[in-house]
């Protein structure tokens, strides 16, 4: 058996490690095949996530104002309707009564008035008696109007166009001052109110878009805008609310309901690299640079907001760096690099 000695087998370590850097005629090494992408600056939108619940553009409980019998109602649970629509009628036999005396009593006091105004033009009867006999005019129209006002009562009518909800009486119920006969709802425009802290108040304004979703329709994105800024900071939480309004023309967001969304700032220019072309230790992150020789660097780069699949590149790159998108898990500073899909030779 033959026996090297030591500084043989170094030797023999350096000669393999030379041969594994050259190919098998002797030539460069093989370059790795990647996919490279070029960086250019993209428009490029920050967006603030928060959760929100949902309001009515209008909501009010429908109830009576008198204490009276329900006589009619003339909607159904869920019913569409629009302002001035008769929903319930109440019992109004005794003011239907008092209208009639209050009209008929109107009606003798113009006429005593206009008796005595002819007889005040030919001076039979003093100025003084024509006056007590027009304040008796108008206190019976006063009286009048006040029997038509309490009649209206017995009236309920809706006060805006929306959606009714569940009918809370029956013909025969007696309502009383603050019963409740039914709620009304206008979800045509969703309210989205959501708050955020307090350091994005200088990122909020009205006008922005909002993009929002609900887990009951997870198919759909509905899209509004900031329409109002609440003008005091709660100071336990240090937040603010945002008041959205997002147009709801299929009746799909009810109020009450919770949904998640997007808040998005005005666009900027970025430089926008793909999220697999970052190689990410600890804090630490660094792209793969192609330089003119073929050969790569590996570049430490500070990161900015994220978006599916992208991530902002705030230091490090400068727009027209070629950066390895594919293959970055292989590679070493220095070695030598080839495209993958290189790109067609121009003709002619």
């Amino acid at each position: 058996m033959i026996r090297l000695r030591p500084p043989s087998v170094l030797l023999l370590v350096l000669l393999l490690t030379a041969c594994g850097r050259e190919t098998a005629d002797g030539g460069p090494p093989t370059a790795v095949v990647v996919t490279t992408t070029v960086v250019q600056p993209q428009p490029w939108s920050d967006t603030i996530e928060a959760l929100g619940t949902a309001r009515a553009n209008e909501s009010v409980l429908i109830t009576a104002k008198v204490t009276e019998t329900v006589v009619r109602v003339n909607f159904e649970d869920g019913d569409e309707v629009e302002a001035g629509d008769v929903l319930v009628d109440l019992s109004g036999k005794a003011e239907l009564a008092g209208l009639e005396e209050a009209a008929a009593a109107y009606r003798e006091a113009r006429q005593q008035y206009e008796r005595q105004r002819e007889l005040a033009e030919r001076k039979l009867i003093s100025a003084g008696q024509l006056d007590t006999q027009r304040a008796a005019m108008e206190s019976a129209r006063a009286r009048l109007d006040a029997t038509r006002a309490r009649l209206a009562d017995r009236v309920i009518t809706a006060p805006f166009a929306g959606v009714l909800g569940f009918r809370q009486v029956s013909p025969g119920t007696l309502v009383t001052p603050g019963t409740t006969i039914t709620s009304l709802d206008d979800i045509s425009v969703i309210k989205l109110d959501f708050t955020i802290p307090e350091t994005y108040l200088s990122a909020v304004a009205p006008g922005q878009t909002v993009r929002a979703r609900s887990a009951a329709w997870p198919e759909r994105e509905f899209e509004g805008r900031v329409a109002t800024v609440e003008s005091r900071v709660d100071p336990v939480t240090r937040a603010v609310t945002v008041r959205a309004e997002l147009p709801n023309p299929d009746r799909l967001l009810r109020p009450g309901m919770l949904l998640t969304l997007r808040l998005f700032q005005p666009e900027r220019q970025a430089l926008v690299v793909p999220e697999i072309a970052v190689t990410q230790v600890a804090r630490d992150a660094h792209v793969f640079r192609v330089r003119e020789d073929g050969t790569v660097e590996q570049v430490p780069v500070t990161l900015g907001a994220r978006r599916a699949g992208e991530v902002e590149v705030a230091a490090g790159l400068s727009a027209g760096d070629r950066i390895v998108v594919d293959g970055v898990v292989k590679l070493r500073p220095g070695m030598r690099v080839a495209e993958a899909n290189p790109e067609p030779a121009a003709a002619g």
